[in-house]
């Protein structure tokens, strides 16, 4: 028992599913539903953004063709765990975020003219709120019982060109969804203790 399982309002087992025993996996197995692909959005989307802007995208892919064009366009350690992973999420921001505004954000749009004037502000702030989305959908998937293996290694142009030819997305992480699977952790890696990481000034 840790301080941090002390302090929190939801129970032990929530503590260690989420955060304190979940680990990367790097294999899977098992299935994840249409159902549940859903509630791991339906989670995610109530974690806070700026504006409450949501510019996180999520791609499922599940077809044979469209999982084979993705692995093509991941770095090799990544090929063979995503060909066989039962759900894979492409997880991109909405590069016209700020163009929804009545949508997330409606009756105040006074701070969306920042935006139209700064293209580079935009986008920055499109990426950023969707790798904090990002987060949200990894503690997601972990909450309904799965684990997640995400991935940065990957050429992210060649997916966007494949899957986003519109340009109306970036994408910035690859998710391997489901159950872990045969020596699906490797050695455990050390993180860096209060002290280390935090100050109080």
């Amino acid at each position: 028992m840790t301080i941090a399982h002390e302090e929190a309002v939801i129970d032990s087992a929530a503590v260690d599913a989420i955060f304190a025993q979940a680990r990367t996996a790097n294999s899977f197995t098992g299935e994840v539903t249409e159902e549940q692909a859903q509630a791991i959005y339906e989670l995610t989307k109530f974690g806070p953004t700026a504006f409450n802007s949501q510019p996180l995208r999520v791609t499922y892919v599940r077809s044979a063709e469209a999982r084979a064009t993705l692995v093509d366009a991941l770095s090799r350690g990544n090929q063979a765990k995503t060909a066989s992973a039962p759900l894979v999420a492409i997880l991109s921001y909405d590069t016209d975020w700020a163009g929804k505004w009545d949508n997330f954000l409606p009756g105040y749009n006074a701070p969306k003219a920042m935006y139209d004037a700064d293209p580079a502000l935009a986008a920055a702030t499109g990426n950023n709120n969707a790798h904090l989305q990002a987060g949200y959908f990894i503690l997601a998937v972990r909450s309904l019982g799965f684990a997640a293996g995400p991935m940065t290694g990957a050429d992210f142009a060649a997916i966007d060109a494949a899957f986003f030819p519109a340009c109306d997305q970036k994408s910035f992480l690859v998710v391997n969804i489901g159950l872990p699977g045969e020596e699906a952790w490797g050695e455990a890696k050390p993180k860096f203790s209060y002290g280390e990481a935090v100050r109080t000034v």
